[in-house]
């Protein structure tokens, strides 16, 4: 089963439970979800009602917090973990692989001194080992490790949630990516009907030459068989007709 699939499970048996319950007992079902560790994605959670009307009462924490794991990263938690639920270790370890998620989005080669300030890691060993441990082998990431450059070779990431906002430049780009698709599919199209049309006129060049060979080949047959049935003069022809021409 691959990870999309894995995903969409997840977040339909998270969405149930938050839909069927109110106030303080979402706590729990945020927890868990923030806890579990094959779920990388928030934003359906987020968007049910009983969870946004977390917001403005007593445990409006937790949406902060659903919203932090949803949008943020390890760094982010850091600069505001006074106003947040303390995180348990299952939670940080989610929250730091998200966090690759969210740098792998940006960049391709992610240097090693980079990754290791982002994840709180203090050597180069801990760090490929929550590399390949906790992101490629979990499936999330997929790359290469290159020590000599100390980086990161990002081969694939998988996507996070959407921020706010951020749903009207995806559109835009792939409106762009469109409109470039459609101009080079126009330009391929012209190139096509002008190597036709050059195939065509060589096609027609090609014919008269072979017609204007023919026709040489004709006059040579007819000159060479003229010169052949032309009647000739012996020599002793040619020596009578000259004593007739005395006379």
């Amino acid at each position: 089963m691959d990870i999309e699939q894995k995903q969409a499970e997840h977040i339909d048996f998270f969405v149930k439970q938050a839909s069927a319950l109110k106030g303080s007992a979402l706590t729990t079902v945020i927890v868990e979800a923030t806890s579990h560790p094959s779920l990388f994605a928030f934003s359906e959670i987020l968007s049910v009602p009983s969870v946004l009307e977390l917001g403005g009462t007593e445990n409006s924490v937790y949406l902060d917090l659903l919203r932090l794991f949803a949008h943020g990263t390890w760094s982010d938690y850091k600069s505001i973990a006074g106003c947040l639920p303390q995180l348990a270790s299952a939670q940080a370890l989610k929250l730091k692989q998200l966090t690759v998620l969210t740098l792998a989005d940006t960049s391709k080669e992610l240097p090693y001194d980079q990754l290791m300030q982002e994840l709180d890691v203090t050597n180069v060993r801990e760090l490929e080992d929550f590399l390949i441990n906790e992101c490629m082998y979990v499936g999330i990431v997929r790359g290469k490790l290159d020590q000599l450059k100390r980086c990161f070779e990002v081969q694939f990431a998988a996507g996070r949630d959407l921020r706010p906002g951020q749903l009207g430049n995806m559109l835009q780009t792939l409106t762009d990516w469109l409109t470039t698709s459609d101009n080079l599919l126009v330009s391929i199209q012209e190139k096509i009907k002008w190597a036709d049309t050059m195939s065509e006129s060589d096609r027609k060049h090609r014919k008269e030459v072979e017609e204007r060979v023919d026709e040489v080949k004709k006059s040579l047959s007819l000159k060479k068989l003229q010169t052949v049935s032309r009647p000739t003069l012996t020599s002793e022809g040619m020596r009578r007709s000259t004593l007739n021409l005395v006379e």
